[in-house]
């Protein structure tokens, strides 16, 4: 190994050591301040607690043009349903039967109305 070699290869060893000494140092060194950071913050809070944190605010957001149809239309089929579950179906048989009932009768009279005229 020539004087060249050995000299480059000593340079390279000592600034290889020399930056990994450093780096640990500075590893070490932001590690004790983030210590010392969290201790200073629960003393300060033991003497004088921190005042508490607002409640969340609650947001609306606005869906699109897609969500907004689905909305409504789910509020039309409830409404539906619900007015389905209140009806009064007894009153509606009712009122059905009343209708045929004055159709049938309405018919008849006209059957009979027309029976004389075809006998003619």
């Amino acid at each position: 190994m020539g004087f060249t070699t050995g000299f480059i290869g000593g340079i390279a060893l000592t600034s290889s050591v020399l930056y990994l000494s450093l780096a640990i140092h500075h590893q070490n060194r932001l590690h004790q301040a983030l210590l010392l950071r969290q201790q200073s913050l629960v003393l300060s809070n033991i003497v004088e607690p921190a005042p508490p944190a607002p409640p969340p605010t609650s947001r609306e957001v606005r869906g699109g043009l897609l969500e907004t149809a689905k909305d409504r239309w789910n509020g039309e089929l409830a409404g539906l349903v619900r007015r389905m579950q209140y009806m009064d179906w007894n009153a509606v048989r009712d009122g059905v039967e009343e209708s045929v009932s004055k159709l049938w009768r309405a018919g008849l009279r006209k059957g009979e109305e027309e029976l004389p005229s075809a006998e003619r």
